[in-house]
């Protein structure tokens, strides 16, 4: 038998075993496991960002477990069980890529993320694109979908110059707000929309905005975790220092850390 097909089976048997006899995985349910899916996630995010392919594979499968788990309870609601699962995501694949599956033609892999949305669109019945973006989706990575599948049926900008000049109409809107002592909440949507324009851009530049942030939240705190050690090491307390003797250390820890 094949290796993934034995370890699979497996996996689905032990699952069985847990539901009948454990007393904590029998305890729980589709809601108990959802926040403890999520923080899986987050743990597979940070060992993907970290490049930690040891960590990756050990993540993928507590996802892998947790996929099986509901699967699990689907059958016990005699709703869906695991063959289901993987059936519909099957037929899926094969209807959404007509260019391997069929005679549809594309030249690059835009007109197959393009492709993918027109057909999702027809397959749903979905009266709006975005539609399909989660709502409980973190902000910026909400920001990045919906304008990917704005671009997806020709809602997009001609060239990254354009996004770019968006990107400083919207900087001088917020600088004009402030600048007239607008009110907390004007403030507030401009800010919005400049973050809204500089996803658009990273867009462009084929830069995911949220890894990029993640990347810069991490070189922060390395550096900010240098400076504590230097100013432990030299006896010091850090609130008692002043910025312009924070700042030397800060500037050394670059050179530490170049990234």
């Amino acid at each position: 038998m094949d290796r993934r097909i034995e370890e699979f089976k497996r996996l689905l048997d032990i699952m069985d075993e847990l539901r009948a006899k454990c007393p904590w995985d029998k305890k729980q349910t589709l809601e108990s496991l959802r926040y403890l899916t999520i923080e899986e996630t987050y743990e597979l995010s940070d060992a993907i960002l970290e490049n930690d392919l040891g960590e990756i594979r050990k993540e993928l499968g507590d996802i892998m477990l947790h996929l099986v788990f509901y699967a699990k309870i689907g059958q016990e609601k005699n709703a869906f069980d695991i063959a289901d699962v993987l059936e519909g995501i099957n037929e899926k694949l094969i209807r959404r890529h007509p260019h391997i599956f069929g005679d549809v033609k594309v030249a690059n892999d835009k007109e197959v993320a393009d492709n993918w949305e027109k057909i999702k669109m027809t397959e749903k019945g979905r009266k709006s694109v975005l539609s399909g973006v989660p709502k409980s989706m973190p902000a910026m990575v909400k920001a990045y979908r919906m304008q990917e599948k704005a671009s997806g049926v020709g809602f997009d900008w001609d060239n990254i110059d354009q996004v770019w000049d968006k990107v400083e109409e919207e900087k001088l809107e917020l600088q004009k707000e402030l600048a007239n002592g607008a009110d907390h909440k004007k403030v507030e949507g401009e800010f919005g929309d400049l973050l809204f324009a500089l996803v658009n851009y990273a867009r462009f530049l084929d830069i995911n905005p949220d890894d990029a942030l993640e990347h810069t939240n991490k070189k922060f705190i390395r550096r900010f975790t240098y400076l504590e050690e230097k100013v432990r090491e030299q006896g010091r307390i850090l609130h008692e220092m002043t910025l312009d003797e924070m700042e030397a250390i800060w500037q050394e820890s670059k050179k530490t850390d170049p990234e």
